[in-house]
């Protein structure tokens, strides 16, 4: 589903030029659920950022469902983005002026379906995630689990191939921290393909490949035995 080949990506300022990535080559199977780990700065967001079509790299090629991307401009990755790629954050990322339900629904009024539709997705979704009784509610009248959970039912609401989470329970207790993982968990064994940064080896436990970067480079990776192609 997702292939890297010779991934660079180098930050240049007036005075400095960093490398972030340096020749990463990574390949990601669909219904593959990867941990990438690694210390700060090692360059784990700015992979997650051009897997998830945010941005483009320096050189090297990306090739997404087959389809070498690396040099589209922002139209043409917004609208792979859009229909197939769904992203949860540590920060949730949520508007604190729009309730539960509209928070969920935004990504479909992106896309430009009915209200119909709308409606009946954002109701799926907020039952699967045991937020209903929520739906009302504003982002800062929930608690830190609620308000992942409203985050994660906005990534998968347009029923994305691919899930980008970005220590997605950096900012939760570890009670809290279980439910989100046991989430993507039931989202991925029911086909959605997952990669996951991550700063916890109780977390990574979860995926199928647990992949570790140091200086923009990867320099293992530890494939378990529940998934193999």
């Amino acid at each position: 589903m997702l292939k890297t080949i010779g991934l660079k990506k180098i930050f240049t300022t007036e005075e400095v030029e960093t490398s972030a990535l340096n020749s990463v080559n990574l390949e990601v199977q669909e219904g593959e659920f990867v941990a990438v780990m690694g210390p700060s700065g090692c360059g784990k967001s700015t992979l997650l950022n051009i897997l998830g079509l945010l941005d483009n790299p320096t050189e090297g090629e990306y090739y997404f469902m087959d389809q070498e991307v690396s040099r589209f401009n922002e139209r043409h990755r917004s609208r792979l983005r859009k229909s197939n790629i769904g992203f949860v954050f540590q920060s949730f990322n949520l508007i604190d002026e729009l309730t539960v339900f509209e928070n969920i629904e935004l990504p479909l009024l992106y896309q430009g379906f009915s209200s119909a539709e709308r409606k009946k997705r954002v109701g799926e979704v907020m039952e699967n995630m045991q937020i209903t009784h929520r739906k009302n509610h504003f982002p800062q009248q929930l608690s830190g689990g609620q308000q992942q959970r409203v985050a994660v039912a906005r990534a998968v609401v347009g029923r994305p191939k691919l899930i980008l989470a970005d220590e997605p329970t950096g900012n939760l207790d570890s009670t809290h921290g279980d439910e989100v993982m046991e989430l993507l968990t039931g989202l991925n064994q029911a086909g959605t393909t997952i990669v996951m940064v991550t700063h916890s080896p109780s977390y990574a436990e979860y995926s199928h490949r647990i992949i570790h970067l140091f200086d923009g480079q990867i320099v293992t990776e530890n494939l378990k035995e529940a998934f193999r192609v």
